[in-house]
């Protein structure tokens, strides 16, 4: 996962070298339109995806395959529908960006950019939720081969129509549109080659248009987290416009956001590994494994946290010069890389908690954290020392280290007092409330009060559910007519093949106390019928003795 962050990113950087070699106008307006592409389109799609990725990690730990191809469908139209207000604001955004008060020639060329990338839309549309339909299965090896080979055609694209060509600014976003489709093109015959996809591809079904709540309900959380997280670096650069000597702060935020987002790659790759893995052993109901995954996950991210301290520290010097040769720019950015350091310590924790949480179905908590975090305590912590406080750039960049180490906290947390069991009870009831299949067990509604998951049968599938609480799991039965009887305190410790096995003897239980029913039916009716027969023997030996008994009267007589 590493390797392919480390891809993506080459990807861009190439992009942002042929836009220097176009001029400084090109460079500025097609910088100013990847960042509201970044805001407005390409973090919404890529947060709405991450939607599916716990139900398809866990659907794969309980190997039903079906619902990762149903996910990935419904996923597709999710994203078809969200890219029709991003292309309306891509089209409208040279008004959008001259109400903000943009320089009329950047903005031109931003809005020139912008126009030609709306076919990317697309292929980020299939890119977002194939990448993560094939990590999810553990498919990890050939997506970097397939990145591979488009990086090496972005190349040759971007040679053939900036320079050969001479499409200037429109060549570059092309190019990068057709690398995102070569990209989808290459995994798309990996599929078809390898066969990957027909455990869990069984053609389109009309149920991708169904049941759409349970993925909206992580998808929009993720969406939250991911954009609340991609728009803070956007308002660092806005105000670090408003500081004096704007130039200069400005171009040394851009370096220090591109530095940062190299750092970022991995934290990022643990995060993506250990969503997949925690989504895998709870949908295997293994929550102490999953438990484990966590723990190794944040190991790992407190020595990449450490690795990358020190490497800012170290280098604060002499990383300005990859990029340019002022000096205040230079100094600006010497002094503010050791701060960047610093905040890697919260952000590699906090940004792999990100990924335990979506593994384990709770996106919205991790939206919550990084509301609170970014933007009541970071946003006001850079607003008042940058500006009330005159402390300047240095000041915003406080304002970041306390967000981080403000969400770090809160996730570490939030991560430790984890109910392990009862998150591997929640990915089976997520599971259940995704199925639409005939077959399988299927609901129809799941609601959530109070910690307490309760759930309706169909009337067509009475089978026995697991729910739980934050006190004991609960084992729900549905009759014929729709209702559930919840038997409650079983114990903590029951998992869930237990409550299989149980289930199952029940069923066999049920099936003895049907055949005792009978035969006690039937030996009832055989004693009633030999009662009968009793009583009407009496009756006629009563009735032949007080006969015999008449008749001895009268003899005597």
């Amino acid at each position: 996962m590493v390797i392919m962050g480390l891809l993506l990113y080459a990807r861009a950087m190439i992009s942002m070298l042929f836009l220097g070699h176009l001029g400084e106008l090109e460079l500025a307006g097609g910088s100013l339109s990847i960042g509201f592409a970044n805001i407005t389109g390409y973090s919404v799609l890529s947060g709405l995806a991450m939607g599916m990725e716990p139900i398809c990690g866990q659907a794969y730990g309980a190997k039903r395959w079906h619902l990762m191809g149903l996910a990935l469908q419904r996923m597709l139209m999710v994203l078809l529908c969200a890219c029709v207000p991003i292309t309306f604001l891509w089209l409208n955004m040279q008004r959008i960006l001259l109400w903000c008060g943009q320089e009329e020639g950047i903005t031109a060329m931003a809005h020139l950019y912008i126009l030609f990338s709306i076919p990317d839309l697309l292929a980020q549309v299939v890119l977002n939720p194939l990448r993560i339909y094939l990590r999810t299965q553990n498919i990890v090896v050939p997506l970097v081969w397939c990145a591979s080979l488009a990086l090496l055609f972005h190349v040759a694209i971007n040679f053939l129509l900036v320079h050969a060509l001479e499409m200037g600014v429109r060549g570059v976003a092309l190019a990068a549109s057709w690398t995102d489709f070569n990209l989808v093109g290459f995994l798309l015959t990996y599929l078809w080659w390898s066969g990957g996809y027909k455990n869990s591809w069984t053609g389109w079904s009309r149920d991708c248009f169904k049941e759409w709540r349970p993925l909206l309900n992580l998808a929009i959380p993720s969406c939250i987290s991911v954009c609340l997280e991609w728009w803070w670096y956007e308002f660092m650069i806005i105000l670090s416009g408003l500081l004096i000597d704007a130039d200069a702060t400005v171009a040394s935020m851009g370096i220090l956001i591109q530095t940062t987002a190299l750092l970022y790659i991995f934290p990022s790759a643990l995060s993506l590994a250990v969503s997949t893995r925690v989504g895998n052993e709870l949908g295997a109901n293994r929550p102490n494994k999953a438990r484990i995954a966590m723990l190794v996950a944040l190991g790992c991210a407190g020595v990449v946290a450490v690795v990358a301290a020190i490497l800012t520290t170290a280098m604060r010097d002499t990383w300005g010069w990859i990029f340019t040769s002022n000096k205040e720019i230079l100094s600006l950015t010497a002094i503010a890389m050791p701060i960047v350091g610093l905040c890697e310590l919260g952000n590699c924790p906090q940004t792999t908690g990100c990924g335990v949480l979506r593994g384990s179905a709770r996106p919205s908590v991790g939206a919550n954290i990084n509301l609170g975090s970014f933007y009541f305590v970071g946003m006001p912590v850079a607003m008042i020392l940058g500006f009330l406080f005159n402390v300047g750039f240095v000041g915003l960049w406080f304002g970041l280290l306390a967000a981080q180490y403000t969400c770090a906290t809160l996730m570490l947390c939030v991560l430790f007092r984890t109910d392990w069991p009862l998150q591997a009870a929640r990915a089976q009831l997520l599971l259940l409330s995704s199925s639409t299949r005939d077959g399988d067990q299927a609901v129809s509604a799941v609601a959530m009060t109070n910690h307490e998951l309760i759930i309706r049968c169909d009337q067509t599938n009475h089978r026995q559910l697991i729910c739980c609480d934050q006190t004991n799991y609960q084992l729900i039965c549905c009759d014929q007519t729709n209702q559930h009887q919840l038997i409650r305190c079983l114990p903590n410790e029951l998992q869930l093949e237990q409550l299989v096995e149980v289930q199952q003897q029940q069923e066999e239980d049920q099936e003895l106390l049907l055949i005792l029913d009978t035969t006690a039916s039937e030996e009832m009716k055989a004693g009633e019928f030999r009662t009968k027969k009793l009583l009407q023997d009496q009756r006629l030996k009563i009735t032949v003795d007080h006969d015999e008994e008449t008749e001895s009267l009268i003899s005597i007589n």
